[in-house]
């Protein structure tokens, strides 16, 4: 079976060094592609040298901020959302990048999704309308570019308790309305353990919509090696026998320091080379 392939989330890892020294740092480390969150805050052209000189493929960011978490599913902010998405491609066309994630945003400040069913019911439809319609508009402005858009469930369990888009199945009701295949899920793990479990099954259901993967452990929100209630040796296992083939994102919080958060990471790479060997004499 083929081996994964693994990018680094410089926004969680290496955050010991300055933001540009990440890619090289994770070029070093073995990887041959990251991921970050919001680089907004730093000029493009930094950035395209960083990402140049490291020799690494930048393959997703994110829209929005992490104060809002986005705006693309809040209603009246369809003018802030166009300007998010514009600077997000702007930025993604400088760095050859192909994935955005287009972040939902979150309800308002009297709603707290699990607490609050009647504010959950007021708020939701509209919400699910803006989202939908502002995601068609997403995929006719990254279709142009030759770039794809990612939805992400993200739990509002423990992290983010307001935020709109939060299950697998509302997700995929939102992918089936918007219609457009460059709008694509974006599975993470961690959510997923937090919100539904039965990860098994969800990933065999959700594989051919998926369009990118994130993993951490729960509760920690560590290193997939870390305790926690995650098998990720089942799961990478699993993956290679779905034949999974595109990127697989490490968004996590390392439990102590990033280059002891990545044994795990290194060991994969060197029993990949020890079973390629093999291959190769057979």
């Amino acid at each position: 079976m083929a081996k994964l392939n693994f990018s680094c989330n410089i926004s969680w890892l290496f955050r010991e060094s300055e933001f540009t020294e990440r890619f090289q740092l994770a070029a070093d480390h073995g990887f041959k592609a990251v991921e970050l969150g919001w680089p907004y805050s730093v000029k493009i052209e930094k950035l395209v040298a960083a990402k140049e000189s490291a020799g690494v493929e930048l393959i997703l960011m994110n829209t929005g901020s992490i104060q809002s978490l986005g705006s693309a599913a809040v209603p009246g902010s369809e003018e802030d959302f166009k300007q998010e998405l514009d600077l997000a491609i702007q930025y993604a066309k400088a760095l050859k990048c192909k994935r955005i994630h287009i972040m939902a945003g979150q309800l308002p400040d009297d709603c707290t999704k699990y607490i609050d069913e009647d504010h959950k019911a007021q708020y939701y439809p509209e919400y699910t309308k803006t989202f939908i319609a502002n995601l068609q508009y997403a995929s006719e402005k990254l279709m142009a570019e030759g770039m794809t858009g990612l939805i992400e469930p993200i739990n509002c369990r423990k992290d983010v308790p307001r935020y709109f888009l939060t299950t697998h199945e509302q997700a995929c009701s939102i992918l089936d309305q918007v219609g457009r295949p460059n709008i694509k899920y974006q599975l993470d793990f961690y959510h997923l353990q937090l919100m539904e479990g039965n990860l098994t099954a969800n990933l065999k259901r959700l594989l051919p919509r998926i369009g990118h993967i994130q993993i951490s452990q729960v509760p920690s929100r560590a290193e997939p090696s870390s305790p926690g209630e995650i098998n990720y040796d089942y799961i990478f296992n699993l993956l290679e026998s779905l034949c999974y083939r595109d990127w697989i994102g490490c968004e996590y919080a390392p439990s102590k320091n990033t280059d002891n958060s990545l044994k795990w990471f290194k060991e994969y790479l060197e029993a990949a080379d020890h079973d390629m060997v093999l291959h190769n004499r057979h």
